[in-house]
């Protein structure tokens, strides 16, 4: 990290709404505080809503973000006024209106490439631990019981990844050491993945041969419920979903139904469309579901990594500098900036 501001240098206002900066990311709480920054805690620790964040914003210079709601009402909110950079830990920006965020001259920076592995890590803990009941034996053993269950097999079967980008690429490259066969489903075909023996197909082939499918694909109004009924009736009976993309890509319903009536073998969850997870959400008594907290990026080295480079972003502009990975980049040529640069 840098060191600290020179005592002449003007210091802004933080807001954090990623949970983050209290644990993992403590550091680069302590990294603000030493730039001479205020650091405001939003409470609770949860993704603020647009009303929630106008409550928040006013006097504020940069958000230390979760996967918050910056919606272009709020943007262009008197309370958002002073607002210079959102600063996101994480890479998800679906919920940021971002051509409204470059109109009013806000940076938006982001972490991209640095919370790949960590996913793709956690993407195979979850699929290994619904395929072979690790999680269901846990809570028997818990209550005194003795009870070896059967699952399935995960070596040399068809492993269905939705969205093969970065993240998808190194589930791939996961799934060769269990003799996997793997069928990716993206508009863009990338060769990373095809060196890895990858083969694309369309999404109904996909579903139709996987044993388990991934999803990591971006939400877009194309993607945004692509698993629906529709789509989970094509997989195979003793075939498994894991999510550890977007919430929004899978009709929640519509999983919690198929578990249920036993379409498909199990599923593992760690993104959901309302975060945290409603108490009544039929996924907390459907059968045969494995649910994270949206867990999957945070592992220690990678979440003190990621808290870094949010922290830092926000001082360099703060000192007139440039973002090293900014979303938005066109903003620097806007004549709305509303940072100064040097």
């Amino acid at each position: 990290m840098h060191a600290t501001l020179p005592p002449d240098t003007m210091s802004w206002n933080i807001l954090a709404t990623s949970s983050t900066i209290a644990g993992i990311g403590a550091e680069s709480a302590d990294f603000l505080r030493n730039n001479d920054c205020k650091v405001t805690i939003a409470e609770p620790f949860r993704a603020q809503s647009a009303a929630d964040l106008q409550r928040l914003l006013p006097g504020i210079q940069a958000v230390y973000a979760g996967a918050d709601e910056f919606s272009a009402e709020l943007l262009a909110s008197s309370e958002a006024a002073e607002l210079r950079i959102i600063s996101r830990w994480g890479v998800g920006f679906e919920r940021i209106d971002v051509d409204a965020a470059t109109a009013h001259g806000i940076v938006i920076a982001y972490t991209p490439g640095m919370l790949d592995e960590a996913v793709a890590d956690y993407t195979f803990a979850l699929l290994l631990g619904i395929a072979r009941r690790i999680h269901t034996a846990h809570a028997s053993m818990i209550t005194g019981e003795w009870a070896p269950q059967c699952g399935h097999d995960v070596h040399g079967k068809t492993l269905g990844i939705i969205g093969c980008g970065r993240i998808g690429t190194a589930v791939a490259r996961r799934a060769a050491g269990f003799n996997l066969r793997v069928l990716a489903c993206d508009p863009a075909p990338n060769d990373a993945a095809k060196n890895l023996g990858v083969e694309f197909v369309p999404l109904e082939s996909l579903l139709a041969q996987s044993d388990f499918v991934s999803l990591h694909a971006t939400v877009t109004p194309e993607t945004k419920g692509l698993m629906s009924k529709a789509q989970l009736n094509l997989m195979k009976p003793d075939a498994y979903l894991i999510n550890t993309g977007r919430g929004a890509l899978v009709d929640e319903t519509a999983l919690a139904k198929v578990l249920d009536d036993s379409g498909i073998a199990g599923a593992a969850v760690d993104a959901f469309v309302e975060e945290p997870l409603p108490k009544e959400h039929p996924f907390r008594t459907a059968k045969n579901l494995l649910l994270a907290p949206h867990q999957a990026a945070f592992s220690n080295e990678t979440g003190r990594k990621v808290s870094a480079a949010c922290a830092e972003a926000i001082v360099d502009l703060m000192r007139g500098e440039r973002p090293k990975m900014v979303l938005n980049p066109e903003v620097f040529d806007s004549p709305q900036l509303r940072a100064k640069l040097n």
